[in-house]
């Protein structure tokens, strides 16, 4: 290979390489106490989703808000599209769209006000600004509603709206924190849709969910972070072959004693087991032969179990097993969160 095709090569590499945001060793405290992050590095490649998991209170919106510009890192360095988010944040807004877990628009505006006003603040042309409000308003499907004001939209039309306005400067990289939060299944599927036609046109997602089921439907890659960390990252794939084969779980009878329970299970499982109130989950040294293992080592111990299966490892056995809680309970917790600060 001549020298020249190979400088072309290294370059090439290099741009599929690229990434779209990257953080490393980014530590946050709050009042010098409350540690919210502590020592992340994360990034991912431009035009890919990069699922963000974890139980309320790990990091996530932290680590969002200091990406989006909004907060300073203790130490660490971040970066958007190669640009350096302390040394040049003004850089960094000019490329970067944010929806929160909240919708933050105006209800007193009509939507197609909401949108024209953002693009106004963007420095739009007054009929620029029309036409981004009006391409927005079409391609999110509020058309018929858009000159009804925001406060008689239901909660899916106002996430979408929210959704549209960090659309408004064309972003390049997306931040996404808990955008479907509290919808029903249906306005769910409707935004994951528009996700996945954002990303086909070139634009780069950071996604945190509580839903396992979008984070496997969406994201390229997820992170797991915990407690300021992130303990596990990888393809949806790759996470839930880290449990090595088939999952047990079964509930022993109410008022019966659980840590009997987990500690015949550890003798079949290839990981500690994990509880959740009367309900244990063991990832299964042989399958079947674990799972008749267990069943006659409790019935031997005269522990009743209620009910006993034996599955494939999902994104929620993963999710369990790295953070001692259900995602699926997570989610609930902060759907009902939300519904209390409305």
């Amino acid at each position: 290979m001549s020298s020249i095709a190979a400088d072309i090569a290294i370059l090439y590499t290099k741009a599929c390489m690229a990434k779209a945001f990257e953080a490393k060793n980014v530590h946050k405290s709050f009042g010098g106490k409350v540690k919210a992050l502590a020592g992340v590095s994360l990034s991912s490649e431009e035009g890919k989703i990069l699922g963000l998991l974890g139980p309320n209170g790990a990091g996530k919106t932290t680590l969002v808000r200091m990406w989006a510009t909004l907060l300073q890192p203790d130490k660490g360095s971040l970066k958007v599209l190669g640009t350096d988010v302390m040394k040049d944040p003004d850089e960094v807004r000019r490329t970067i769209g944010l929806a929160g877990q909240y919708a933050a628009v105006d209800e007193f505006l009509t939507g197609r006000e909401n949108l024209y006003m953002v693009g106004r603040l963007y420095r739009l042309s007054h009929k620029e600004a029309k036409k981004r409000a009006q391409d927005i308003l079409e391609r999110l499907h509020l058309v018929d509603a858009a000159n009804r004001p925001v406060k008689t939209y239901s909660g899916g039309m106002r996430r979408r709206l929210d959704l549209g306005a960090s659309l408004v400067g064309h972003p390049k990289v997306l931040f996404l924190d808990e955008p479907t939060t509290g919808l029903d299944p249906r306005t769910r599927q409707d935004l994951w849709d528009i996700i996945r036609d954002l990303v086909a046109d070139g634009t780069s997602i950071l996604l945190t969910t509580q839903y396992l089921e979008e984070a496997d439907e969406l994201a390229d890659k997820i992170a797991v972070i915990d407690r300021g960390k992130v303990i596990a990252e990888g393809t949806s794939n790759q996470l839930k072959s880290k449990l090595g084969g088939d999952v047990v779980e079964f509930e022993v009878a109410t008022g019966t004693q659980v840590d009997p329970a987990i500690q015949i299970a550890s003798q079949f499982s290839s990981k500690k087991p994990t509880s959740d109130g009367t309900t244990i989950t063991m990832p299964a040294k042989d399958g079947s032969k674990g799972l008749l293992g267990v069943v006659r080592a409790l019935d031997e111990a005269n522990i009743k179990v209620e009910s006993i299966a034996l599955h494939r490892p999902s994104l929620d056995d993963v999710f369990l097993t790295l953070t001692g809680e259900r995602a699926k309970d997570v989610a609930r917790s902060a759907s009902t969160q939300k519904r209390g600060k409305h």
